[in-house]
């Protein structure tokens, strides 16, 4: 958004007198909430959004907290509470463990700040709605972080569903083949119950159901199941389940941090007139009934398949995705604009992981 800063002044260019209105951008001053991997991406991204500036970094240990703000130039804060009252602080990303979410979150919202939230927005629907409402009661914006609705590929194919481009929609389907050694699980909440929230759907794969679920709509029904096959951890590390959507689709997940040396995501799209098949953030498969110079182009551009961030190393990431997506909820709170990933949206694909894991364990279809 663009705030005035002098109305009255002018300038005197040539021969011609000329009044113009000096605009300044608003800058979204941001803390953020814990200090351990992800929050390096969201500090990275921060500082290379030109309307917003990092003030602070807090996490329940400070040495953690200490060399991330050291690296970012910026304050360190003793616990959440210190840095949720300084005043100087517009916006607060939280990068706790998934399972320590709400928290921070409320607290944000009774002292007025916005929030931006990690995945999954928290491990229980009951937890999400509490959100939701501190939020919704104080006047302030929840929003998630999805990263991979903001990589350049995916709004071609969002568009080519939108467009209605594959005709009737009949089958999708997301992999995500992993690997994570025993020693990611070697921490005080990676493979748990109480702060995880459940393994390689609540954690990893969560972003491709997110992208599922905003493709085809709703789901209606699913049958599950889950395992644990390659680690001595509480929660699944194997999850497979086959979907009927709303729109009469049929679909399919299947997720892991047991499949060694790890494969690239996946997902595949189909109907009557065409079909995609994504492969990280390249194409595959780019074809429709309706073939245009337009796809040839997209098949060029999105034909090498690069990066394969996450198989192995949850840090092989890059950190744009994450700056598109913060950015895009710092223009929503300039437009006033409802932001696209707020905390309802967000909360849908930890539905469909809750009802994965509900269907496993009773050994039943889930209704939704």
């Amino acid at each position: 958004m663009l705030w005035p800063y002098n109305c009255q002044d002018a300038w005197y260019s040539g021969s011609r007198s000329k009044i113009t209105t000096y605009l300044i951008m608003k800058i979204w001053n941001f803390g953020i909430i814990g200090a351990g991997l992800i929050a390096d991406f969201h500090a990275k991204a921060i500082q290379n959004i030109k309307n917003a500036r990092l003030i602070g970094i807090c996490d329940s240990n400070p040495d953690k907290s200490n060399k991330l703000a050291e690296k970012y130039n910026c304050r360190t804060f003793k616990d959440y509470l210190e840095l949720l009252r300084s005043d100087e602080i517009d916006i607060v990303t939280i990068a706790t463990p998934s399972g320590a979410h709400m928290e921070p979150t409320i607290e944000a919202a009774l002292r007025g700040k916005h929030v931006l939230c990690e995945k999954p927005l928290e491990i229980s629907l009951e937890r999400i709605d509490k959100m939701i409402e501190a939020h919704n009661r104080a006047g302030t914006k929840l929003g998630g972080i999805f990263n991979y609705r903001y990589h350049d590929s995916f709004k071609y194919l969002k568009s080519a569903v939108d467009k209605g481009r594959f005709g009737i929609l009949t089958y999708a389907s997301v992999q995500v083949p992993w690997w994570r050694s025993d020693a990611y699980y070697k921490d005080n909440w990676h493979g748990t119950l109480n702060l995880d929230g459940g393994g390689a759907l609540m954690n990893q794969s969560i972003h491709m159901i997110d992208i599922l679920q905003l493709l085809m709509g709703p789901v209606v029904s699913l049958q599950a199941y889950t395992a644990t096959l390659g680690h001595s951890i509480e929660v699944e590390d194997t999850g497979a389940a086959v979907l009927k959507f709303k729109n009469n689709a049929l679909g399919a997940i299947y997720g892991s941090t047991a499949s060694f040396p790890g494969q690239f995501r996946r997902i595949e799209i189909t109907g009557t007139k065409g079909t995609v098949v994504q492969v990280e953030n390249s194409f595959t498969v780019w074809q429709f009934a309706d073939q245009t110079d337009a796809d040839n182009e997209i098949i060029n551009r999105f034909s090498q398949i690069e990066g394969g961030g996450g198989v192995s190393d949850p840090g092989a990431i890059p950190f744009e995705p994450h700056a598109k997506n913060i950015a895009a909820f710092i223009e929503s709170l300039d437009t006033g604009k409802t932001f696209e990933i707020n905390g309802p949206e967000a909360r849908k694909a930890v539905e469909i992981v809750l009802a994965v894991y509900l269907s496993a364990r009773e050994q039943r279809a889930f209704t939704f």
